[in-house]
């Protein structure tokens, strides 16, 4: 069957009138060697894409619970390319996009081209890097573009509707819509204009528009996820892989039932 990419993903949940619901794992907290196993569990409970996290020492995006699992992992000696010469060895056994969210220094240390090229051996469908501000990610966009990955755009709360168009102009895979001001984590409700906000990207991106941080419940899930193309969940579901309760990631899911009659349709 082969892994689908990004875009025949979203074909797919447009198709049976669904919404994307991507996880966020990091790389290497258990070990790296449970991460064959985490994102075929994120699979089966019906995710449409995984995000995969890379550990990194000054994570200026993330929040306390994505922070400590970033410390376990460093802890086990994880990094970038390790992380990516683990999924290459198994990448046949995945069927959903799987997209790395970096930080620009392990990259820049690795070298942007064998980091594109790791990627792309390991089937790596979409990388995000955070702390590159868009008038910057030349350096990175070219490389990875050579190796048929998409490099995911950002567009916040404050972006304004020339910067997002000029942003997402050649926007790839699909757009990171920042439901908050501030790091990622749980958060008990967001600003009422948010709804708004997503469909004034929608009008303006090209690719599907997802939206990611502070989601942490099913209701949330659907509730934001009517405005975009699908939500991000990050902080929740470390919390639940790290106290060893990933059975409970499906019930964070709208729509779990389609998508996994549609995946066996497939």
């Amino acid at each position: 069957m082969g892994r689908k990419s990004i875009a025949q993903q979203f074909e797919h949940l447009e198709a049976a009138g669904d919404k994307a619901f991507i996880a966020y794992i990091m790389a290497g907290d258990g070990g790296l060697s449970n991460l064959k196993d985490q994102i075929l569990q994120l699979e089966s409970a019906g995710v449409s894409i995984v995000e995969l996290g890379i550990p990194f020492s000054d994570p200026v995006a993330d929040g306390p619970a994505i922070q400590e699992a970033g410390k376990r992992a460093l802890a086990e000696g994880v990094i970038l390319k390790d992380v990516l010469t683990a999924v290459a060895g198994f990448k046949d056994e995945v069927n959903i996009p799987i997209v790395v969210m970096t930080y620009a220094n392990p990259v820049l240390r690795l070298g942007v081209k064998h980091f594109a090229t790791l990627c792309k051996e390991a089937a790596i469908s979409g990388v995000i890097i955070p702390d590159v501000p868009y008038e910057e990610s030349a350096e990175f966009e070219t490389p990875l573009k050579d190796a048929d990955v998409a490099l995911i755009r950002f567009v916040t709360l404050t972006s304004s509707k020339a910067r997002m168009e000029e942003v997402l102009e050649t926007a790839e895979g699909f757009v990171y819509a920042v439901t908050v001001n501030g790091t990622t984590g749980v958060r008990d409700g967001f600003d009422d204009s948010l709804g708004a906000h997503l469909e004034a990207v929608r009008q303006v991106s090209p690719v599907p528009v997802c939206a990611g941080f502070g989601i942490k419940t099913r209701e949330q899930a659907r509730e934001i996820g009517a405005h975009c193309d699908g939500v991000i969940v990050g902080s929740r579901i470390v919390e639940l892989m790290h106290a060893g309760q990933g059975e409970k990631i499906a019930g964070l899911i709208p729509g779990r039932a389609r998508i996994g009659a549609m995946r066996q349709i497939d």
